[in-house]
C-alpha cells in the first residue's frame, strides 16, 4: 500500500480529484448504510440531496488527495482573511484553530505550519492513530513536516497541546469528532443532540489562547485550496456546557458556508465508544 501511495502522490490534483469524485459516488451507491446516514444528516440540517449532492464527490476527493498531501509536492493555496491569523500570532497568547469535517482539513494545518512555523513555532494538531500499523506509521511520518507536530488523542496529547499554547504556539483539532464516553457532553448540533467533545472548550478556557475558526475549501478543477479563517461570533462563556454549545453553533455556521463540502456521511450522532483501560 505504501508503494501505491507513493505512486499516487506524483499525480496532479486535477487528476486525483476526479478519481475521488468517482470513488465517492460508487461508495454512496453501493452502501445503503452510508447513503442513509448521509441523507439523514443532511436532512437534519435542512438540506436535500439536490442541495448537497456535490458533497458525495467531495467525500471521495478527501481520500484521493491524501497521497499528494502526505507525500507529494506542495499544492497551491489561497488565503482568505489571513490578517486575523497574523494578528493572533502577534498577540503571543497562542492560537487554538478549530476545524470541522469540511473541505480539506489536512491542507489547512499544512498551510499554517509552512507559513508561520519558522517564525512562531510549531503548529501541533491532534489526531487519532490509525488502527492498521502501516497506515499509522505513514500518517505519523507524513504529518511530521517542517512547522508541524502531532499529539495523540490521549491525556499525554492534551498536555502536549496545553504546553504548546502556553509557549505562545498554535494548536488545532476537529471539535466535531465524537469523543470516547466520559469526554464529552450531549449538546445540540443542527437541532439534534450529539455527543460533543469538551476538550476544545477546555483548551480555550484554560490555555488563554486566541480562538480561530478555519477550514480549507477545495477549489474546482484541481486548482488547489482556499484557506478560510475568522474569529468566533462572540467570546466563549465561562460555563463549560455553554462553551461547548457555542462551539457547536460555530461549526454549524461553517458548514452552512459550504454544505457541498461537508462530510455528511460522518457518524456525528453515534453513541460514544468506551475508552479501553490504559488508552
Amino acid at each position: 500500500m505504501l508503494f501505491v501511495f507513493r505512486a499516487l502522490s506524483i499525480l496532479p490534483l486535477w487528476l486525483l480529484h476526479p478519481l475521488g469524485w468517482l470513488m465517492g459516488w460508487l461508495t454512496f451507491l453501493a452502501s445503503p448504510t452510508y447513503r442513509r446516514r448521509f441523507l439523514a444528516n443532511a436532512a437534519q440540517a435542512g438540506y436535500g440531496l439536490r442541495q448537497v449532492h456535490q458533497a458525495v464527490g467531495h467525500a471521495g476527493c478527501m481520500v484521493s488527495e491524501l497521497p499528494r498531501l502526505w507525500l507529494g509536492r506542495p499544492v497551491r493555496l489561497e488565503w482568505d482573511n489571513e490578517a486575523c491569523v497574523e494578528a493572533a500570532y502577534r498577540a503571543g497568547r497562542g492560537i487554538l484553530f478549530l476545524t470541522p469535517h469540511i473541505g480539506c482539513f489536512e491542507v489547512t494545518a499544512q498551510g499554517v505550519a509552512a507559513r508561520y512555523g519558522a517564525q512562531y513555532g510549531l503548529l501541533t494538531v491532534m489526531f487519532r492513530p490509525a488502527r492498521q500499523p502501516w497506515l499509522s506509521r505513514l500518517v505519523e511520518s507524513s504529518r511530521h513536516r517542517p512547522g508541524l507536530d502531532t499529539a495523540p488523542t490521549t491525556l499525554a496529547g492534551v498536555r502536549k497541546m496545553l504546553k504548546a499554547m502556553r509557549r505562545g504556539q498554535a494548536v488545532g483539532l476537529l471539535p466535531d469528532q465524537v469523543p470516547p464516553e466520559g469526554q464529552g457532553l450531549w449538546t445540540s448540533f443542527f437541532d439534534r443532540d450529539a455527543y460533543t467533545m469538551t476538550l476544545a472548550a477546555r483548551l480555550a478556557q484554560q490555555g488563554g489562547a486566541t480562538l480561530l475558526l478555519a477550514w480549507g475549501e477545495r477549489l474546482a478543477w484541481g486548482r488547489g485550496y482556499r484557506l478560510h479563517f475568522r474569529g468566533p461570533a462572540q467570546p466563549l462563556g465561562a460555563d463549560l456546557a455553554q462553551a461547548v454549545q457555542q462551539i457547536n453553533a460555530e461549526m454549524e455556521q461553517l458548514v452552512r458556508e459550504c454544505p457541498q463540502q461537508y462530510l455528511w456521511g460522518y457518524a456525528r450522532y453515534k453513541q460514544p465508544r468506551q475508552e479501553q483501560a490504559g488508552a
